[in-house]
């Protein structure tokens, strides 16, 4: 039987110009830093953005924005976003609050379609999704719903690290989804093995941000973020996606 909800999801996207899951094959890369710099870095260029928490294995990115507990989407036919920092923001934790959220296999599931389907995003140049960790069924149900998705792939300089991203590399590659490129996070050393690595995949090795100590003081304060290494990453990022001019044509 075919889930009614599937069918608004497209509707609900439609007013999206570009939906950009930031991803990895493995956690604890900065992937929720990245996808929440990015948000705020676009959103400071004077584009309109969307970011969704889609990490049900702990939502985190409430907290590197620094949202206080009032802060809630409305209901209006569905779930209007709440507007944080010029950013349109919805996440699991408005549903689950400091708990924990063992969801798995169909639960998981059931959860991203129905807030997919009542989440009201409007018109966007940009939805920023921060993915769950590795290549399981949230990330898959995504590539299935989301139609236009294109993913931007993290990892750190630990060959373990991107061992993992290379195989979701090449799960996206045989469902024939776009893949932006790679970031290198939190880079130590000015070896380039992992540009090396990630071009012999043949996917772009986008650029990299240093280990900065700052990023951790930085959780909770959206602009000391924006002044850290993630935040020059976000930056870079940012041109990345709309060229030099940073021109929304370009989109």
């Amino acid at each position: 039987m075919i889930d009614p909800r599937t069918s608004i999801i497209s509707e609900r996207l439609s007013k999206i110009r570009r939906i950009i899951a930031v991803s990895s094959g493995k956690g604890g890369v900065g992937k929720s830093m990245v996808a929440s710099a990015l948000a705020l870095s676009l959103a400071k260029n004077g584009f309109n953005v969307g970011l969704f928490d889609a990490d049900f294995t702990g939502p985190s990115t409430h907290i590197i924005l620094g949202i206080s507990n009032d802060v809630q989407p409305k209901e209006d036919k569905g779930l209007v976003p709440a507007k944080v920092w010029g950013i349109a923001y919805m996440s699991l934790v408005y549903f689950v609050g400091d708990n924990p959220a063992p969801l798995r296999g169909l639960d998981v599931s059931n959860a991203l379609i129905e807030l997919l389907s009542v989440t009201q995003w409007g018109e966007l140049d940009f939805l920023i999704i921060d993915m769950p960790p590795g290549i399981g069924d949230a990330v898959l149900d995504l590539v299935r719903l989301v139609k236009k998705i294109e993913f931007l792939i993290l990892t750190t300089s630990s060959l373990l690290a991107f061992e993992v991203v290379k195989k979701q590399v090449m799960l996206l590659c045989e469902l024939k989804m776009p893949i932006i490129g790679i970031v290198e996070n939190m880079k130590r050393d000015n070896t380039e093995t992992i540009a090396e690595k990630t071009k012999r995949l043949g996917v772009e090795y986008l650029c990299m941000a240093v280990f900065d100590q700052k990023v951790e003081t930085a959780i909770g304060d959206p602009v000391k973020l924006l002044d850290s290494a993630i935040g020059e990453l976000a930056e870079k990022l940012c041109r990345e996606l709309v060229g030099n001019k940073g021109n929304i044509d370009a989109l």
